[in-house]
């Protein structure tokens, strides 16, 4: 009998050991996928030739035009200027306090007395609050990358998307960048700044032994975890 208690017992021990490692189970790092390449559109044949006419659609040739992106298959280069810092404070004093001091009623000059006790009351109380709070946070890009133009759109803005793909010797490393770029803002030199680029969509990840190694761990991770048992 007392076997079989003692089977049970750490049968139980196990299943209880199995449920509370359960949701651990789900902050098990998903296996990180390689961004897909961004494929610039085909250009479509240019318009066939015309017998006898001076202006061919598609191959004219323009002299004084700055060598801009401004057509699908067009590249631009994206300088990475990405710059942001936010911090917050926050603080909360509160304080309270309460006094009473009730002396005994006075009859003819004498104190009135309750079974030869004074009737005098005094009540002391007081509260406070403080708390305080504080919060930073920063975060930095610099760099460059050239894209692709993969769409015009009918007001002219141009559609960009690029990536740039780094394999050192201990992992890789993932640029990727799309948005809107207005031609507008697009220099001389065929390049524009980042915080011009429209929805911009701008990411840098890695994977690898240093990216690995920056990793908490899933027992870590479960322990700091709102599913941790204390």
């Amino acid at each position: 009998m007392m076997r079989l208690h003692a089977a049970i017992s750490r049968g139980l021990l196990l299943a209880a050991v199995f449920c509370s490692l359960l949701p651990a189970c789900g902050l098990l790092p998903a296996k990180q996928r390689k961004p897909d390449p961004a494929v610039a559109r085909v250009l479509p044949p240019p318009t066939p030739r015309t017998d006898g006419a001076i202006y061919q659609a598609g191959q004219q040739m323009e002299l004084f035009a700055d060598l801009k992106a401004r057509r699908v298959g067009d590249v631009l280069t994206i300088r990475l200027t990405e710059s942001t810092n936010a911090s917050k404070n926050a603080e909360t004093k509160t304080a309270k306090t309460t006094a009473v001091n009730m002396t005994g009623p006075t009859i003819l000059g004498k104190t009135f007395t309750a079974a030869g006790v004074p009737l005098t009351t005094t009540l002391n109380g007081a509260d406070s609050f403080a708390g305080q709070g504080s919060s930073t946070q920063g975060n930095s890009l610099a760099g460059s990358l050239t894209v692709t133009v993969m769409d015009v759109q009918p007001n002219g803005n141009l559609v960009i998307q690029g990536e740039k793909t780094l394999k050192l010797n201990q992992g890789e490393e993932f640029v990727r960048v799309s948005g809107v770029v207005r031609c507008a803002d697009i220099a001389t030199d065929n390049t524009v700044t980042s915080d011009k680029v429209a929805d911009a969509h701008i990411s840098y990840s890695g994977k690898g032994v240093i990216e690995g190694s920056n990793r908490m761990g899933w027992l870590a991770r479960f322990f700091n975890s709102g599913y941790a048992p204390y």
